[in-house]
């Protein structure tokens, strides 16, 4: 389809093709013959998620007004950012305008991949709270223009919800200032997702969004992946969820959606969801006495998991100075775990043994069976499983910088017993560009699959000594039974015995078609499925 319209000041010829829209300046020939350079636009219309015809209207005058001619609103990448850009192509004539507005709209419907009805979750208690305003600033319109339907539920998932003096839940007049219509009522109860997903009717649905921080999403992914698993009546193997999960920032860290988006912003969250990028992302289900606890993303046991466990108890703290707080008095009691590791080589993995590539060990296990498990015995300051590189602003590398989103395995970290010194040598790498496993002490592998048994020892008990010895020779007792403090996703599990954590996966509604630049490692569909 071809036609002239003013872009800006000058006319321009377009041309209209099933996938990209171009134009080309006009310019009158030269009276001497030479052959002036031009240079064309261009825009995919993967990338346009909107067109809308421009009119002059009078002031207060709601519909009707002269033709101006179409706006083209598209996404722009501007590194791992998608910005809003707009298109405007000026022409007068009524017939003429019409006739490109139905095409392009015939053409941007065939995009199937693109949510028209999308369930969403707002969380209005993450963080400074400011997940409404985010929502309704940010996605709203950009939703609205897309002619994107959205059916809003206001959870706080796992936060603390919004109380007035009398205790009840006040954070409706919230949503009415914000202009955001909610269908579900309030509660403050733990789960609310979950409860909610498992009574959703999905097949309405054509994606669900959660608008929160790490907490927030780590349940809606354990609702949908679980809800794929009661629906397939197989809550034994890893069933793909039925919809993809776009995630939109509004949390103090935003570890999952930086690891999936390359970027913690939440217009980029918003438009990949608009254009119907989807990633797949890999998962890990824990299980603890063949029981499932719950899907996730990562988990820290040891310093992570003791520092998460100190951290709740102070929750009357700012959430920054709450974390100083226990991460400085965790450095302070840092003793090691007495654990048995076992874990299952992922296929074709690369190894480092206390910072050396084992090659040799590696081509060993490759040449044994699926279930050749590798056990170790001792003493661990730290042991974290991560399926995603888990990007933050205090890890721009990511905690686990050597996984992929989809490579179908998981990180495993293990810190062996080491000075307190050298243990925060080792945490401060995280904040750089690497070095974090140059430690003799650090040991990392991909993996498909890990078990985790605590040991009882005795000794000295954490609650007993405040002094700041070595942490060597002096694990945490347990006494038998007795549960231990995991970090999931950011959230305190106490587990009593043994942990099995295995590698599954999801989908992320996100982009390519994180479609995005297809050499990026975030830009390839990003929902989350």
């Amino acid at each position: 389809m071809r036609g002239i319209f003013k872009v800006g000041k000058k006319s321009h010829d377009v041309l209209l093709t099933r996938t990209r829209l171009t134009w080309t300046p006009i310019i009158p020939e030269s009276p001497t013959g030479e052959e002036s350079v031009v240079q064309a636009g261009v825009v995919l219309l993967q990338d346009v998620f909107a067109v809308k015809v421009k009119r002059r209207r009078m002031a207060g005058q709601q519909s009707g007004g002269a033709v101006l001619g179409l706006a083209l609103f598209h996404s722009r990448r501007r590194g791992r950012r998608l910005e809003e850009d707009t298109l405007h192509l000026h022409n007068a004539s009524a017939e003429h305008t019409h006739s490109w507005y139905n095409t392009l709209k015939e053409l941007l419907t065939g995009f199937s991949c693109r949510p028209r009805y999308v369930k969403v979750f707002i969380n209005p208690s993450s963080h400074k709270k400011e997940a409404v305003h985010i929502y309704r600033d940010h996605v709203a319109p950009l939703f609205k223009m897309a002619d994107i339907r959205t059916d809003i539920t206001a959870t706080p998932l796992l936060f603390l919800s919004l109380l007035s003096a009398d205790g009840t839940i006040s954070v409706v007049p919230l949503f009415r200032l914000a202009a955001i219509k909610h269908t579900q009522p309030l509660t403050d109860r733990k789960g609310h997702a979950l409860s909610v997903m498992k009574e959703c009717k999905l097949d309405e649905y054509d994606g669900v969004v959660c608008v929160g921080g790490d907490g927030s999403v780590a349940e809606l992914c354990h609702a949908l992946v679980l809800r794929a698993q009661l629906d397939a009546n197989s809550p034994e193997n890893p069933v793909r969820a039925a919809l993809p999960l776009g995630i939109i920032p509004a949390g103090s860290t935003d570890v999952v959606s930086c690891s999936v988006h390359g970027v913690r912003d939440p217009v980029t969250a918003a438009l990949h969801v608009v254009l119907g990028h989807l990633q797949q992302v890999d998962m890990c289900s824990f299980l603890s006495n063949g029981q499932l606890v719950r899907f996730g993303f990562s988990a820290m046991f040891g310093f992570g998991g003791r520092s998460l466990a100190r951290a709740e108890k102070k929750r009357w703290m700012s959430s920054s100075r709450r974390r100083e707080y226990a991460v400085v008095k965790t450095l302070v009691r840092l003793r090691p775990e007495d654990c048995q590791l076992s874990f299952l080589p992922a296929k074709s993995s690369g190894s480092s043994l206390f910072g050396q590539q084992d090659q040799g060990e590696d081509e060993e296990l490759d040449t044994k069976s699926e279930e050749s498990w590798v056990t170790n015995q001792g003493l661990y300051l730290s042991i974290s499983i991560m399926s995603i590189p888990c990007l933050s602003p205090h890890a721009p590398q990511g905690l686990a910088p050597n996984t992929s989103l989809d490579n179908g395995s998981a990180s495993l970290i293990a810190v062996g017993n080491a000075s307190r010194s050298e243990f925060i040598k080792h945490l401060k790498r995280y904040s750089s560009s690497s070095g974090q496993f140059s430690f003799p002490f650090v040991e990392t592998h991909s993996v498909s699959a890990v078990k985790i048994r605590p040991r009882s020892r005795i000794g000295w008990s954490e609650e007993e000594s405040e002094d700041e010895g070595d942490s060597k020779n002096t694990p945490i007792i347990q006494s038998e039974g007795a549960a231990l403090p995991w970090n999931i996703d950011g959230e305190l599990v106490e587990i009593a015995n043994e942990v099995l954590i295995r590698w599954d996966w999801l989908c992320f509604r996100t982009k390519t078609q994180i479609t995005t630049d297809p050499t990026h490692l975030f830009e390839k569909h990003c929902y989350v499925k």
